[in-house]
């Protein structure tokens, strides 16, 4: 189905990957229009489902600080939100992490994210961006990769923690303490 009439131009045909922005098209695209974000909170289950541990990556930050994060990334133009949660995650934790998606993939959350401090609980100087967050088990060898330092497993007590959740960046605690009441281990 052509989109050239509605006013969206189809991608150039000839390039490989024609869903990526250059940085260029991305730049603008964020001081143009909120973009759609899957993250994605790791966690370990035991044999009854309950979380028993949390993960979360630890990266150093474009203005070189080291922070803690949760599993996040852009979804592509024609990409299903499942498959770019697959992506991030594979990513982020590496290919033998092994995640466990849902049949359905519906948020616990929707996080919107805006350059000014003060709109919602969570910030992203970049851009205003809208994520879907989502509780991923996984089960398999947790090896970060990209821009992930380590991947650090905390009990849900210790992720429950206002001194652990000031560590995570761009508000992302608020996140992590809403991720840990949609399962019901918030300590």
């Amino acid at each position: 189905m052509s989109t050239v009439g509605a006013g969206i131009p189809e991608p150039p045909r000839d390039e490989p990957n024609s869903a990526w922005l250059s940085e260029e098209e991305l730049s603008e695209a964020r001081r143009r229009l909120p973009l759609l974000y899957v993250e994605a909170v790791p966690v370990r289950v035991d044999g009854l489902g309950v979380v028993t541990h949390v993960g979360v990556l630890l990266r150093a930050n474009p203005a070189g600080e080291i922070t803690r994060t949760l599993v996040s990334g852009r979804v592509m133009f024609g990409e299903t939100i499942r498959d770019a949660l697959f992506r991030h995650l594979e990513k982020d934790l590496g290919p033998m992490a092994f995640p466990l998606l849902p049949a359905s993939p519906v948020p616990f959350q929707v996080a919107e994210y805006f350059p000014i401090p003060g709109l919602s609980a969570y910030v992203d100087e970049r851009q205003h961006a809208v994520a879907l967050a989502y509780v991923v088990p996984v089960t398999g060898t947790c090896e970060p990769r990209q821009d992930a330092l380590e991947l650090t497993w905390v009990t849900p007590a210790e992720a429950s923690s206002p001194t652990f959740h000031a560590e995570l960046e761009g508000g992302r605690g608020s996140l992590l303490r809403a991720a840990l009441a949609s399962v019901g281990v918030l300590g």
